[in-house]
């Protein structure tokens, strides 16, 4: 249940973030941001603030923002059409009901001769048995009304295309920019909690009854060598205890400023069936307020750089399909962390973070990078590409993501039970 739960929060606040994103720069730049949807699927929680529908969706495979201008809902008023009009105290209309008019007895029912709903909002037509052409001005914030629903019209001024190209790059980037920002947060928290790992081979703390302790190796002293070689970082530190179990190493260690030298053997552990040399020591902390924020930066740095690196490899083909993890994986994964405390599943979170923003700006359809890439294209261009084929690719881009998500699903339910 505590995996479960951990799970959940960590989903539910990456997710957050990268929409939170998303939607405020809609909004920031005009756009109507019709649903803010955290997963997928059928609405287990829904409610509406500020022209915006919030949803929590039953799938927890993702979630989106959906744009006005983006989205295929929006009813098409074509001439011929009966349909109520419901009025503000303006004398504006305000709901058109486009179906069920029985259940509205106020609505003026009005037969469409034209409607223009994106720049002029008026719609011309005649009332039913009558010969004089009507205008009736429609109010930019007014609703369709078709099976009892209400939708917000979107003026065209209130759609992602009519924005400027920077607008819509910046509303597109905003998702992935704020996983970025929120890994380096965690990382904030996590200098503050514990502090910042020193590069120096510098000891925090010597756990009792160990080949550490046993020797009279103390908290503070720094090694510098190991057999007459020199050490300068912890990393080598550790990979040469690591890499000599059972063998007695001579350290140059300095105390109070000043070098001793200390024979230390460390044990013998087996790890993944590989024996490796342990002396029970810990890495020491730097608390200052200065690397704290340094670590945030640098930690993000480090770990955008490193996934960045293993993408490299996938695309090349060093690495196989088969080490994707989807959703499963990630449980899984996520179920060991937990395990491990709360320091190294905030550590985790951060750098889900960190790959689901890298992962949502790669130039493919459907993700935030491949819209980017249209945008970009249209930049060049000086002209858009026509939105049909558009999304089409779109279409066709995320039916493979589903596909690609099914796989990888797959694999990771193979690989918890073989």
């Amino acid at each position: 249940m505590t995996t479960v739960i951990a799970f959940i929060l960590m989903f539910g606040v990456l997710v957050f973030v990268h929409e939170w994103g998303h939607l405020i720069f809609a909004k920031r730049a005009g756009m109507l941001a019709r649903e803010f949807a955290i997963g997928f699927g059928p609405k287990i929680f829904a409610f509406t603030k500020n022209e915006t529908l919030y949803t929590i969706r039953l799938l927890p495979v993702g979630g989106y923002v959906r744009v006005a201008g983006e989205d295929p809902e929006i009813i098409e008023l074509k001439a011929g059409h009966h349909v109520g009009l419901e009025f503000n105290e303006q004398g504006k209309v305000n709901k058109i009901i486009v179906n069920n008019k029985s259940k509205h007895p106020n609505a003026r029912v009005v037969e469409v001769e034209r409607a223009d709903l994106d720049h002029r909002l008026v719609i011309e037509g005649y009332e039913i048995d009558e010969d004089e052409k009507l205008i009736f001005e429609v109010d930019p914030k007014a609703y369709f009304v078709m099976d009892e629903k209400e939708t917000q019209i979107a003026p065209y001024d209130r759609q992602f295309a009519s924005k400027t190209i920077g607008q819509r790059a910046m509303q597109l980037f905003a998702g992935p920019m704020m996983n970025f920002v929120l890994a380096i947060i965690i990382f904030f928290i996590l200098g503050f909690i514990q502090g910042v790992p020193v590069d120096e081979a510098q000891i925090g703390n010597v756990v009792e009854d160990t080949p550490a302790e046993q020797s009279g190796l103390q908290t503070g002293d720094e090694i510098v060598a190991i057999d007459g070689q020199q050490v300068s970082t912890w990393d080598e530190f550790t990979e040469i205890v690591r890499n000599n179990p059972e063998e007695e190493l001579d350290f140059t260690v300095v105390r109070n400023g000043q070098e001793q030298e200390i024979s230390v053997t460390p044990a013998s552990i087996e790890q993944q069936d590989v024996k490796i040399g342990q002396i029970g020591v810990e890495r020491a902390f730097d608390d200052s307020f200065v690397k704290t924020i340094q670590f945030g930066f640098t930690q993000t740095y480090d770990w955008t750089k490193l996934i960045l690196i293993n993408l490299g490899k996938l695309v090349t083909g060093q690495f196989s399909l088969d080490m994707l993890s989807g959703p499963v994986g990630i449980y899984d994964a996520t179920d060991k962390v937990v395990q491990t405390g709360f320091i190294n599943y905030l550590m985790w979170s951060a750098i889900l973070s960190i790959n689901l923003g890298i992962v949502n700006l790669l130039p493919l359809p459907a993700l935030d990078g491949g819209r980017l890439l249209f945008v970009a294209i249209e930049a060049v261009r000086g002209k858009p590409i026509d939105p049909q084929k558009e999304g089409v690719v779109h279409f066709i881009g995320f039916a493979l993501l589903m596909l690609l998500m099914l796989v990888v699903t797959w694999n990771d339910i193979q690989r918890l039970f073989l």
